[in-house]
């Protein structure tokens, strides 16, 4: 299958014919990418009343943006970032970041961000240095900002970590402040009449749990103790009540067991839940933990520690020993002590790379118990045989699951679980899943859960565990219909519950239904207008922080995105029948950002290729009125020759239908023809109408190139299980004839890029065609046989399940396939490429190993083949230093432009660049 340059065939096509756009020529330049600004940190006033968001560049300083919905008015908090703003929306906080040059210039004692502090009343800000965080109260009246530790606490902090830190309380109304010290953690209730904070001091004498009357302006102790600790404030939604923990801190600042207690703010009563030492065997409580009221407010969810493991925690540092002592050079026990060895034993459950890299996550692991307020009891439901338990708000059960069985597994295939339910008033257990490699639902209620397996949905009864078979009677799929890996194949998720368990909703590809709990009767809520229109739809939840059920009745705003044309748009339905109705959409894509906790205003974006996704306003969820609220960019195609986007399409050489996007210049010549950029990964057509952000970073910026007269293609990639490098050759490059035929491509000019997955994709179809010109192949996989026993070093994982599972597609072992290893692999046919090739890898890549581009190298090289090797160090998969970074990105420019418009004369194109120490 060499040499495809003169070997397809595909129907010739009339030319497009357009206009020639006379419009601004300038090109994008590198300075204008770092330069380039953003809209990021979105936040909504409660009221609706007010937005802030961040405007920073991709380098340099930045600002927070503060705007009445209205449009009317507009303040600016320059160097602001990550802004708050108060319910009433009368105050926005954000921090302040320290300018680029101050910070670059300081060698030393850099300057630390502090806070800024603006009124939407006047727009007058007030600042705060060297803070840490900040938050308010929920009625917006108070400020609590936590300052950085003071330079005279820091040599202390380096001994006792766990110092507290200065806070400062303001009340917004009267400007009044209140600096309360040493404190370690805070949290306002709900109510906004208490803040609860604890303090470590100095000397320990301090030490305690208290609150800070809001309504009286005074501080109150809720319990001191010498050295203690205390840890894990929350309060309840409600009823006022704070619960916390309490250890003891030794003369090494080592943390004792804790203790878990209860105050309510009705009558200051101080309730110790959970003595100190009190827990099953081989369990202990301690102050690393996480404790969640339930939303009845009966129950308090804690964990417990492995004893063993908490242990290595609180163990404390030996004597030294004698100076003078007799040492024996000749011990064996004693020299062998300071080994430096890890075993790696066959039957270990983890290999030792994931075991390590896994470690802290599972000395940390806190195994679930629940507290019952009402009758004053603890019941643990998570140990060491069920040692995973998610918490849920009903009165009867929660789930658990156990992987340990199976942890062997994960090195090749994939991660299973054991599940149960768990009785929370006895801590009872029954298994109603076994080795599933999926994800569980539980109902709001408790009295259901769903899950799929085998291509189809399912219910189960959580008393009885009798399960059945929602979907098998409906003649559409429920399982992902464009699945192309070697893995069990997914579906598309629950979509959510109704009211007292009464159904649940579930996606297919296009569509929503709802299947009653009682009887499993079936509605397609969007009337099954999805699979016949090709959108997808999905429902958008207005209130973030909500998990509860939807209601019988209740309105849906839903999402869709047309899966052939590309655009975007908003719908509604109801929970209970079928039908949609169209609120907004366009050739173009909407984002859902936020909807006014107390108020019908929405905030979305709109964007498109060439329109920069501004914030949008509306008056209601039904985008009755909209308004633009934010105004960057607007003038894109005045001072870049930006371009436009638009879809071809074209069958693979085994007759799939595959769509690609290409963006052109304004000034587009059709009686012209233009150098291809093309950059791809797998599905990137749903891309056409995103804007695509210029960023300093691996990926070109498509508008950097097409403002320089290139044409960017995006094509699809259609892949097979054991050919996935023939697979994304047959897809892609019928695709590049198509733009040749069209008229449009150079085919001289033909470049190809592409990173990681697609960095090995980019390698492995210049073995096999000599259509293209120049290609960058940036941290890609060369040789499947000795990547497929390699490690992850990101993540310490075995890279075996990549290849047999997932993204590398071979679908069988090493032993059980080599010739599709040697086959897919690139570097066996180094001596077949014709395309000059610049390859890019870090150093320390934690998801690729480098050595992989260096055998491509190698290979390229003793065949004498044009090939330069860009080795970035210390940097992991994708570049993060800004200097790699800028040199990758004008590089990358500068290899395209000579092999593909003939111009400039890179000495290190041309010669390479010898090393000359450092």
């Amino acid at each position: 299958m060499h040499s495809l340059k003169n070997r397809f065939f595909l129907l010739i096509i009339g030319l497009f014919i357009c206009p020639v756009l006379t419009t601004g020529q300038g090109v994008l330049s590198f300075e204008d990418v770092m330069k380039f600004e953003d809209i990021g940190s979105i936040e909504l006033s409660d009221n609706g009343n007010w937005a802030a968001y961040e405007i920073w560049p991709d380098r340099g300083d930045g600002k927070v943006e503060v705007k009445s919905t209205n449009g009317r008015q507009t303040f600016s908090m320059k160097l602001g970032a990550s802004p708050k703003i108060t319910s009433n929306g009368a105050w926005v906080a954000a921090f302040r970041k320290v300018k680029l040059a101050e910070e670059l210039k300081a060698e030393k004692d850099k300057p630390k961000q502090g806070l800024l502090l603006l009124s939407t009343n006047d727009g007058e800000v007030t600042e705060f240095d060297s803070v840490q965080s900040f938050s308010f109260s929920e009625n917006g009246k108070w400020l609590a900002v936590h300052h950085m530790q003071s330079k005279g606490v820091e040599d202390l902090k380096s001994k006792n970590d766990k110092l507290g830190r200065e806070l400062v309380l303001q009340n917004l109304d009267s400007g009044d402040q209140f600096q309360l010290p040493f404190v370690r953690e805070m949290a306002f209730d709900s109510l906004s009449q208490y803040l609860a904070y604890s303090v470590v001091d100095t000397s320990g004498a301090e030490n305690g749990a208290y609150i800070f009357d809001l309504g009286a302006w005074e501080s109150k102790e809720i319990n001191t103790a010498e050295n203690g600790f205390y840890a894990n404030l929350t309060w309840d939604h409600e009823p006022q009540n704070l619960a916390f923990t309490k250890a003891t801190l030794d003369t090494s600042y080592v943390e004792s067991d804790a203790s878990l207690h209860l105050w309510s703010a009705s009558d200051s009563n101080l309730q110790t839940l959970i003595e100190q030492g009190e827990s099953n065997d081989g369990f202990v409580l301690r102050s690393n933990n996480r404790l969640t009221f339930t939303n009845d407010g009966n129950r308090l969810f804690f964990g417990f520690m492995d004893a063993e493991m908490a242990a290595l925690d609180s163990k404390k540092e030996e004597d030294e020993e004698d100076s003078e002592e007799e040492i024996d050079i000749y011990d064996v026990e004693e020299i062998t002590d300071d080994r430096g060895l890890d075993i790696w034993h066959g039957d270990d459950p983890l290999i030792k790379t994931h075991e390590k890299n896994t470690w802290n996550s599972r000395k940390n692991h806190l195994y679930t118990a629940v507290y019952h307020l009402d009758r004053n009891e603890w019941v643990q439901l998570a140990d060491h045989n069920i040692p995973d338990v998610s918490i849920a708000h009903n009165p009867d059960l929660v789930l658990g699951s156990d992987d340990t069985p199976y942890m062997k597994e994960r090195t090749w295939d994939g991660t299973y679980r054991d599940y149960y339910t768990v009785d929370l008033n006895t801590g009872e257990r029954e298994q109603f899943l076994e080795h599933f490699g999926g994800w569980v639902n539980l109902s709001p209620e408790g009295k259901f859960a769903a899950y799929y397996q085998d291509k189809q949905w399912y219910l189960m009864d959580t008393q009885s565990l009798e399960s059945k078979n929602l979907t098998a009677e409906i003649d559409v799929p429920f399982y992902d219909e464009d699945h192309d890996y070697p893995s069990d194949v997914p579906g598309y998720g629950v979509a959510g519950w109704i009211e007292k368990d009464a159904a649940v909703m579930i996606y297919d590809k296009y569509d929503i239904w709802r299947f009653d709990t009682s009887n499993g009767n079936s509605r397609n809520i969007t009337e099954g207008k999805g699979r016949e229109e090709n959108r997808i739809f999905r429902i958008e939840r207005m209130n973030k922080d909500r998990d509860e059920a939807f209601e019988n009745n209740e309105d849906l705003l839903l999402t869709s995105y047309h899966d052939l044309n590309k655009n975007f748009g908003f719908y509604a339905a109801k929970t209970n029948r079928s039908g949609i109705n169209r609120l907004l959409e366009e050739d173009k894509k909407f984002t859902f950002v936020e909807k006014a906790e107390d108020a019908n205003t929405i905030l979305y974006k709109r964007e498109a290729y060439d329109e920069f996704p501004n914030i949008w306003v509306a008056n209601n969820w039904k985008f009755n009125r909209t308004n633009k609220l934010t105004n960057l960019h607007d003038d894109l195609h005045e001072k870049w020759n930006w371009g436009k986007a638009e879809l071809v399409d074209w069958l693979s050489l085994d007759g799939k239908f595959i769509q690609g996007v290409v963006i052109k210049p304004d000034n587009y010549d059709p009686n012209k023809r233009y150098p291809i950029m093309t950059y791809y990964y797998r599905f990137f057509t749903d891309r056409l109408h995103d804007f695509n952000e210029p960023k300093t970073n691996h990926r070109p910026v498509f508008a950097q190139y097409v403002s320089d007269e290139y044409v960017v293609f995006l094509p699809d990639i259609r892949f097979e299980v054991g050919r996935p490098g023939f697979a994304a050759t047959k897809s892609l490059v019928p695709g590049i004839q198509k733009l040749v035929e069209m008229g449009i491509a150079d085919e001289d000019k033909l470049g190809l890029h592409g990173h990681s997955w697609s960095g090995y994709q980019t390698a492995f179809m210049v073995t096999q065609t000599d259509i293209f010109d120049a290609a960058v192949s940036g941290a890609p996989v060369s040789n499947m046989t000795s990547a497929y026993s390699g490690i992850r070093w990101g993540s310490g994982m075995a890279r075996q399940f990549q290849y047999e599972k997932t993204q590398s597609r071979i679908g069988k072992t090493l032993i059980e396939a080599p010739l599709a290893y040697i086959e897919n692999s690139p570097v066996f046919y180094a001596d077949k490429i014709t395309t000059p090739m610049l390859i890019m890898h870090g150093d320390d890549d934690g998801a690729v190993p480098w050595e992989q581009s260096i055998e491509m190298y190698l290979a390229m090289r003793r065949y004498n083949k044009d090939v330069i090797f860009l080795q970035y160090h210390n940097e992991p998969h994708h570049p993060q230093k800004i200097e790699n970074r800028l040199d990758y990105a004008i590089r990358m420019k500068e290899y395209f432009d000579y092999y593909l418009k003939g111009e400039g004369e890179p000495k290190w194109i041309i010669k390479g660049e010898e090393y000359r120490g450092n």
